[in-house]
């Protein structure tokens, strides 16, 4: 994460900026399942369970619970692989032991039905 992402004090990115990525990943698996973009529908049981910061390595990803005629549902994750150190230097940072799940939520897109 950017430390131009970083909103709040803490040097803490909004938790809008995860959703945003999330929609990243949800575009990606409609064009790889049904190859196109489609469109995102709702979020669901969005948790923010851990601050995300400047200078974090973030994983986001998606998996496919259910498959509707044109509807999919998607669990996500954010998870915190390396965190910054800035006390060390500007640069500095280390991958975490266990990462961290920042934020989780359920997604529903609807894709084109094609004849």
């Amino acid at each position: 994460m950017s430390y131009a992402d970083a909103h709040y004090a803490g040097n803490l990115v909004a938790g809008g900026y995860v959703l945003c990525l999330f929609g990243d990943v949800a575009t990606e698996v409609c064009v790889r399942t049904d190859g196109d973009e489609g469109l995102l529908a709702s979020y669901a049981d969005v948790q923010f369970r851990a601050a995300v910061r400047a200078g974090d390595l973030l994983e986001v990803s998606a998996t496919v619970v259910r498959v509707g005629r044109r509807s999919r549902d998607l669990d996500l994750a954010a998870r915190v692989l390396a965190r910054g150190e800035p006390e060390r230097g500007e640069s500095a940072a280390r991958v975490l032991d266990e990462p961290i799940v920042a934020v989780t939520a359920r997604a529903t897109v609807v894709v084109p039905a094609f004849p």
